[in-house]
């Protein structure tokens, strides 16, 4: 199933997409029909906050250095916005770098699962980019300022609940039509399970919440006018514009 969030006539909704209608509510209920290309859609998620796995690509950890458990930084919910919206670049940035990432959505509150549990406690999973302003990354030494501005969490189109990371998912990003990373999930260090468990061994997990689990090699920078298109196999795509 893909859950959306959307916006019609000036109203939010939930529901789910097949094919290209959007019904509103749920399986169980009574239902209203859109066509796909008639709504707006909005982040899937409004989570309390985004907990992000750094290094956790084999290519990438080569790049940069792998680290020997995940490595770990939150965005706010400030950052988040939706599919077909702006990541707008601040101009105190000299430097704004993609980094497109499976992000898994949490089901409901935990703490301290088991590797063994952690499926039951996932609602599914969507796409996400992690926007970073690189040169302020490296000029502050860490990198809370850099992942926070306000726009530098798009996440969509939906979360699909019938994909398993495991078996082998492709990720394609692009930039103005051109291949920039291309990687697979069954590449990843750390496993959605193993990331579940290990992050809520440190915090609670409120549900809605989600875990960024790393990018493939080739991140790089984007500039105003250029159009960010990150595709996930079995989920969905997700486009962006910067300005």
């Amino acid at each position: 199933m893909k859950i959306v969030r959307f916006c019609h006539e000036g109203l939010e909704h939930t529901g789910f997409v097949e094919s290209d209608v959007v019904y509103e509510g749920d399986a169980d209920g009574g239902l209203k029909t859109y066509r796909l290309g008639d709504v707006k859609l909005l982040s899937p998620v409004k989570p309390s906050k985004a907990v992000c796995v750094g290094l956790n690509y084999k290519d990438h950890a080569q790049e940069m250095g792998e680290a020997p458990e995940p490595v770990l930084f939150i965005k706010p919910s400030t950052a988040v916005i939706g599919p077909c919206q702006w990541i707008v670049k601040p101009t105190c940035c000299e430097r704004l770098d993609y980094e497109g990432e499976l992000a898994v959505v949490i089901k409901d509150d935990i703490k301290n699962v088991t590797e063994q549990e952690a499926k039951k406690h996932i609602l599914g999973y969507t796409c996400a980019l992690d926007m970073t302003a690189r040169d302020l990354q490296h000029k502050d030494g860490q990198w809370t300022r850099a992942k926070s501005f306000d726009t530098f969490l798009p996440i969509g189109p939906w979360i699909e609940t019938d994909v398993d990371p495991a078996a082998g998912l492709e990720l394609k990003l692009y930039v103005n039509g051109e291949l920039k990373q291309s990687g697979n999930t069954k590449d990843m260090i750390f496993g959605v399970d193993k990331l579940v468990s290990f992050i809520s061994s440190v915090m609670t997990l409120k549900g809605g919440d989600v875990i960024l689990t790393g990018t493939p090699a080739g991140v790089g920078p984007v500039k105003p006018g250029d159009t960010i298109r990150f595709v996930i196999e079995g989920i969905g795509e997700l486009e962006n514009y910067v300005k």
